[in-house]
């Protein structure tokens, strides 16, 4: 994958949980060497960008479940200038905010349908993505003296980097069915919550249970068991240490600031777990 010599990618969107402040400690967790770089939940893309600007990957795949998110990717990849076109026009209005919000974006062209996913994320309020049950977008405005949600250089960096990338909207086992003996597997899920008003889960419906959480743990072990390397994100709290107290497993605390509160009390820093999972080939 080459990078580009004049403006690096960076991620495009805001999104709870980003991996910015984590990168360091992902790096420093990561398999010193690998071949196709999976990533199952893949958010904002930051360590995925991060990973493509040192130059590090041969070839990736991306997914998510989020089907706009996913959708979002592809039309940058595909259709840069026409995202770019319609988000020049795009006023920062409120009244405009909400009549894009309660278009349908499956009723949208691919390129629409990205515009208004980056437009609602750089003017919404925090920049969170939230569906109700319906699976409707529903974050109020934002309040902000410029918000910028054209960057057309930068969105031009991440299409040059989303060129050679596959691309899928499909379930963390899915993603993840044709993942072999030397690849790398990040795995960032919707954590588990430290309290019953800490939880972002709402990224589709239905969110993501506890069960959801099991089932990704079964599948680390088996991905070990293929040869692949695993490297999984979660909070540090004990329904994580408990599903993760394999002897496959290595768990390791860092800190880390965290930002998607409103309150300024809710930003402070927390401790988070990163566990691995290395075939032995792949240690360190």
């Amino acid at each position: 994958m080459l990078c580009s010599r004049h403006v690096l990618p960076r991620p495009f969107l805001k999104w709870a949980g980003g991996k910015a402040r984590l990168i360091g400690a992902l790096l420093a967790h990561m398999p010193p060497r690998f071949n196709t770089y999976y990533e199952a939940f893949v958010g904002n893309g930051a360590l995925f960008f991060h990973l493509y600007r040192e130059r590090r990957l041969r070839r990736a795949v991306l997914a998510d479940q989020n089907a706009e998110l996913i959708d979002t990717y592809r039309a940058i990849r595909d259709q840069a200038d026409e995202v770019i076109r319609l988000l020049a026009e795009y006023p920062y209005d409120r009244a405009f905010y909400e009549q894009l919000r309660e278009k349908d974006p499956w009723a949208l062209s691919l390129a629409e349908r990205a515009a208004r996913m980056i437009y609602l994320n750089k003017t919404g309020y925090n920049g969170l993505y939230r569906v109700n049950r319906q699976g409707k977008f529903n974050v109020p405005f934002g309040r902000y003296r410029s918000p910028k949600y054209l960057d057309e250089a930068n969105l031009r960096a991440v299409a040059q980097a989303l060129a050679d990338v596959e691309l899928r909207c499909a379930p963390f086992d899915a993603a993840l069915v044709d993942a072999a003996a030397g690849d790398w597997a990040y795995l960032d899920p919707p954590y588990v919550p430290r309290s019953r008003t800490s939880c972002f889960t709402a990224y589709y419906p239905g969110g993501f249970t506890l069960r959801d959480h099991e089932r990704l743990r079964d599948l680390c072990l088996a991905l070990v068991g293929r040869g692949v390397a695993v490297t999984l994100s979660n909070a540090d709290v004990p329904a994580v240490h408990l599903l993760y107290d394999h002897p496959v497993f290595t768990r390791h605390v860092v800190r880390v600031r965290r930002s998607i509160s409103a309150a300024r009390k809710g930003r402070a820093e927390v401790s988070e777990l990163i566990i691995t999972a290395f075939p032995p080939a792949s240690s360190a």
